[in-house]
Formats: structure tokens, C-alpha cells, sequence
């Protein structure tokens, strides 16, 4: 949606953005009558969630993988629902929490749904926990064979997520047509691993989060070099 989100609170006179706080009470007061301090209304689909994983973390110390299932499965829902990557009208990039976020949500999923887990899926999940709300996730080559459709469905829902959100920021653009072949390339293999329900290589998920952030990269600064950097990594998907 398109907001003035350079906002003086009624209340007490704070000035704020929710630009950068994604919500439309005052981080001073707590109040939600503001004032636009800017006649510019700009795109905004980012409302700059939070990933709290504190409850499920606890319970997987407790060993109680189905409670921090529960937990995480609720958080992540949460986090994905309110992320975005519009910002003030700028395009952010397909960063490492949402990416790890999508991907606790289907493991969370698939732990909630079993009693009986391996040692090195125990371990994936808990490093998922651990690791999520800053950014980090095991390496494809950590990743267990029986939880690689979740690394698939988790890169290709937020690849998604991203696509839509370059598509709202070129639209109506000069440069919307420069890119449009290139999110149609990326439109098809991300309907090819959700076709397989996630279950490509970890390794090419990964490959197509890197052809998401290179369109990304040239959706915003229109270099030739991050242009042929997307071809020749969605070529490589195709291969």
C-alpha cells in the first residue's frame, strides 16, 4: 500500500517513521493518532516484524521438539505474514531472516506432525532456531535428505514473496520491461519446486535465491553486470 509514513504524534509530539516501524502507534506513547509530516505517499509492504523464537528455543532445550514445533510454526506464520520488501518505496533486498523464517515454518511443520526424529534432523531444527532471527541457516550440505523440501518450499514461497514485491516496484516504470523477462524466467522455476513440493537439491534452492537477489539487485540499480548475473544463474537452474 501507498503510505505518508513521516509521522508526528497528536499525543505528545514525537516524530517517527513507519517507514522503519512497520505500525501506526506512536513508538513514544503508544498513541495512534499522528499526523503526515510528507505530502508523498510512497510504497510500503514491509511492516518490520520481529522473529521471536525465545518459547520454541526453551522448549527444544527441554527436548520437547513438538511444543517448539508449535511455537515456531506460530512465529514464523507470524514474521512471514508481515514481511515485506517495500520500504518507503525503495526495494530491500531477500535477506538471510526471511529466508530462514520461511524455512523453520515447513520444518516446524513437518516436526509437529511426527514424534520420531534422527539425531542430524534434531540438530537441523535446533540450528534453524538458534539461528534464524539473525539471519542464519545450515548449509545445503547440512541440510538432512528428509528435510530438503522444506530448504525447497521455504526458498521458492520467499522467492515468491520477492518477485511480487520487484513487480510493485517497477510498476508502471521505464524499467518494468527490462526486468519482466527475467522475473517470467524466475516465475517458472520457482512453479517447478513447488510442482515437486520442495524437493530439489538444496543447492538449487539456494541457486534460486541467488537469481532472485541478482534481478533484485538490477531491478534497483539498472547495471548491466547484475542483469547478466540473473541470466546466467537462472541458464544454470535450467541446465
Amino acid at each position: 500500500m501507498e503510505v505518508r509514513g513521516e509521522r508526528e504524534c497528536t499525543a505528545c509530539g514525537t516524530e517517527w517513521s513507519y517507514y522503519e516501524t512497520g505500525s501506526i502507534a506512536c513508538p513514544a506513547c503508544g498513541s495512534i493518532r499522528s499526523v503526515a509530516t510528507e505530502d508523498e505517499r510512497r510504497e510500503q509492504t514491509d511492516l518490520a516484524p520481529t522473529l521471536e523464537l525465545d518459547e520454541a528455543v526453551t522448549a527444544a532445550g527441554r527436548d520437547d521438539y513438538r511444543e517448539a514445533a508449535k511455537h515456531a510454526r506460530e512465529a514464523t506464520r507470524r514474521y512471514t505474514h508481515a514481511r515485506g520488501f517495500l520500504r518507503g518505496g525503495e526495494l530491500l533486498d531477500l535477506d538471510d531472516t526471511v529466508l530462514a523464517a520461511w524455512e523453520l515454518r515447513y520444518v516446524a511443520s513437518a516436526f509437529a506432525r511426527a514424534f520420531d526424529h534422527t539425531e542430524a534432523e534434531r540438530f537441523y531444527f535446533v540450528s534453524l532456531l538458534r539461528g534464524a532471527p539473525d539471519g542464519e541457516r545450515p548449509a545445503a550440505s547440512d541440510v538432512p535428505d528428509s528435510m530438503r523440501a522444506a530448504r525447497g518450499n521455504g526458498s521458492a514461497d520467499a522467492v515468491a514473496d520477492y518477485r511480487d514485491d520487484v513487480r510493485r516496484f517497477l510498476d508502471g516504470g521505464p524499467d518494468r520491461e527490462s526486468v519482466e523477462d527475467l522475473l517470467e524466467s524466475l516465475d517458472d522455476h520457482v512453479r517447478r519446486v513447488h510442482a515437486l513440493d520442495g524437493d530439489v537439491p538444496p543447492g538449487e534452492a539456494d541457486t534460486l535465491v541467488a537469481a532472485a537477489r541478482a534481478i533484485g539487485h538490477y531491478a534497483r540499480e539498472g547495471d548491466e553486470a547484475d542483469r547478466a548475473a540473473a541470466r546466467e544463474t537462472l541458464a544454470s537452474l535450467s541446465a
